[in-house]
């Protein structure tokens, strides 16, 4: 079984705890896209706001970091990419090679995006169970004609169950080649596929031994869902996300 890991639940009794689960999802969703289409402050009112939540919270917000550092690599690699690719007054032109003030504002703000994404989502899993989760993804999907709900939550709770499993293999495989000196190779190509493919290759056997437990303990579809129920302080909060959705996108 797979250790606990910053991306897991987190057993609590804080006010995020107690929301109603399709609420938190309607929170995320909300938040996800003022986000996608707000600036440099709108930005910083949410980061600042979604830091106090968590740490009033009391999630492992650093033990998180460290866990998506190879995510901090690819956010560096989106910024240099957006950095090159945007055109403005230059501040840096050498020969194939222009870096402007545009690019430079145009990488933090993808990348300031995609981690305030990062960060909704973490808060989301660490303090939602993934049977509750898989209960409210089925109560959104019901309604919709010709989607298997059932089929889509159990995927959408297998898929958070895994989570932990990436990332404890992604770690293992890491002090392994840290053990074996790969690190010390100055070729990135051989660094990442020693790294890659021994990752997928364990991802793939857990996802067989998950298999092959669910096929023995029986596994169904139509398991009985812990029961969801909403109250005053959900509609409340919701409300509350709308107005300050609306005020962000004007910030």
């Amino acid at each position: 079984m797979a250790e606990l890991t910053s991306f897991s639940y987190t057993a609590g009794d804080s006010l995020l705890h107690r929301f109603d689960a399709r609420f938190k999802i309607a929170f995320v969703i909300c938040i996800s896209l003022v986000g996608l289409n707000a600036y440099i402050w709108g930005l910083g009112f949410l980061t600042l706001l979604l830091l106090g939540i968590i740490l009033r919270t009391r999630l492992p917000l650093f033990s998180g970091l460290k866990e998506i550092r190879y995510f901090l690599i690819l956010l560096l690699l989106i910024f240099v990419a957006r950095v090159l690719a945007t055109d403005g007054i230059p501040l840096i032109d050498l020969d194939y090679i222009t870096v402007s003030r545009q690019g430079i504002y145009n990488g933090i703000l993808v990348c300031w995006r995609l981690a305030l994404i990062v960060m909704l989502g973490f808060a989301f899993i660490s303090t939602t169970p993934p049977a509750t989760i898989k209960a409210a993804v089925q109560w959104f999907l019901k309604p919709v004609p010709w989607v298997p709900e059932k089929k889509v939550a159990v995927m959408m709770g297998l898929i958070l169950r895994f989570v932990p499993v990436i990332f404890n293999q992604a770690g293992t495989t890491a002090a392994a080649l840290k053990a074996r000196a790969v690190e010390n190779r100055k070729n990135p190509v051989y660094r990442l596929t020693k790294f890659g493919f021994p990752l997928m290759r364990r991802i793939f056997e857990r996802a067989d031994d998950l298999v092959i437990a669910m096929e023995a303990r029986g596994f169904t579809e139509n398991r009985t869902d812990p029961e969801l129920a909403a109250s005053k302080r959900d509609w409340i909060a919701l409300m509350a996300v709308g107005c300050m959705s609306i005020i962000v996108l004007f910030l």
